[in-house]
């Protein structure tokens, strides 16, 4: 999978791949313009909507309603360094889904793509080439 990445003017950027394009920007306060969500915020929503996924084909697999069903991700900080260090994934669901498959439901969330990488993370390589402008 290839992505382009560019820069349509202010501080926002952007990624395409496919017929998709992820917009991000900076909030006024950090000399963007507030248009898109940050960069980080869209990688943070990326576990959330991941792990809703694996909940959703859960519940399609076995014909249960995904209404009212919803994942509250609370992102927690080290003050100090301004890091994650804990993401906690609460699935709500409604009185009337079933109580035996609320571990599963946990299980299948618990399988998200993007919690995987955070297991086992990529290596990066970082380079800068010149090309032709055209």
């Amino acid at each position: 999978m290839e992505m382009i990445i560019d820069f349509p003017g202010g501080a926002r950027v952007d990624a395409h791949f496919g017929q998709f394009t992820v917009n991000t920007d900076q909030p006024v306060m950090g000399g963007g313009e507030g248009s898109a969500p940050t960069p980080f915020a869209v990688f943070l929503a990326s576990i959330g909507t991941c792990a809703g996924i694996y909940v959703l084909g859960f519940c399609r697999q076995r014909g249960l309603p995904a209404d009212g069903i919803r994942i509250v991700q609370r992102m927690h900080s080290n003050p100090f360094s301004g890091m994650v260090e804990k993401i906690d994934l609460e699935i709500q669901v409604p009185p009337t889904f079933p109580e035996k498959y609320r571990p599963s439901l946990v299980k299948s969330a618990e399988l998200c793509a993007v919690k995987k990488h955070f297991e086992n993370p990529p290596m990066f390589d970082v380079t800068a080439k010149e090309v032709a402008v055209a």
